[in-house]
């Protein structure tokens, strides 16, 4: 359903729609709130937990994960790379999803994505928008997670070296920009997550659905990368590289894998936003 007011004296399909409107519409809603204060609250959640270790337990503390928890507490940096690392299997490829799955699936299941391009917005437009304002959110909340895990870091367990249990020490500030470029790649390997969830979300009215589905072909896609009988298929799984950040805590830094992964996800993504437009552009649209 839309509206051909071409001719239309004053109309300009630029001004309709604008990004500022849709980030306060976003901001309004309780998913989003919900989304970016979890994220803010996590970190808070993960220090407290460790205050309530007593240092006693297993000799062997958790194996390598156990490693990874002493060098969380040692130091801001160590913990703001626990919470990416803890976060970015699961609680982040949710939240990406919530934010990209969301947004046009929410809009046909109340009804109101027919009045919206009855406005009229151009139908390009109106997801063009919204896949920039859900992928901002997606940023911000990678950002919020970051940042509250840094800071609270740092105020607890002071500004030390970033550890690492494949490398030596890196400085403080060295450690800040490997911290961040870990937080950039991560945000780069969301964008299959981003692509999935937008493109169900374009083909169906259920929100859950598209933010459900986006999430089981993550994980299964991580369980088939787990099966090395794939052999060389393995390579072309959309999580294959989804840990290649590692390669930020080596000396000197391993970018091979960083670069595959960066191009396998942006191919995926642009794929899964290309079919979406495709799609929508085409879709009769209902409710």
């Amino acid at each position: 359903m839309s509206v051909d007011v071409s001719g239309a004296t004053g109309y300009r399909p630029s001004r309709t729609l604008p990004i500022w409107a849709e980030v306060r519409r976003q901001a309004s809603r309780r998913r989003t709130q919900i989304g970016l204060g979890f994220m803010a609250v996590l970190p808070l959640i993960i220090l407290i937990a460790f205050e309530f270790d007593s240092g006693g337990g297993d000799d062997d503390n958790g194996g390598a994960f156990g490693s990874l928890v002493d060098l969380a507490t040692s130091g801001g940096l160590n913990f703001a790379l626990f919470c990416l690392a803890v976060s970015a299997g699961f609680l982040l490829v949710v939240v990406v999803a919530l934010f990209c799955g969301d947004t046009v699936a929410s809009e046909a299941s109340w009804g109101s994505l027919r009045y919206l391009l009855a406005v009229p917005v151009p139908r390009a437009r109106l997801l063009a928008v919204k896949l920039i304002v859900a992928l901002a959110y997606s940023a911000v909340a990678l950002a919020v997670l970051t940042g509250v895990g840094l800071l609270a870091g740092t105020l607890r367990y002071g500004w030390h070296p970033l550890g690492s249990t494949i490398a030596a020490e890196i400085a403080p500030g060295a450690g800040l920009l490997r911290l961040l470029g870990i937080a950039g790649y991560l945000a780069v390997t969301m964008l299959v997550v981003a692509g999935l969830a937008f493109l169900l979300g374009v083909m169906t009215d259920a929100p859950l659905g598209a933010v459900g589905g986006a999430v089981m072909i993550w994980i299964l896609s991580s369980i088939l990368d787990q099966i090395t009988a794939l052999g060389a298929i393995r390579n072309a799984l959309p999580t294959h590289y989804s840990d290649a950040w590692m390669g930020l805590l080596s000396t000197p830094v391993q970018v091979d894998d960083l670069v595959k992964g960066a191009i396998s996800a942006i191919v995926y993504a642009t794929i899964c936003w290309g079919v979406a437009f495709w799609r929508f552009t085409r879709k009769d649209v209902t409710s």
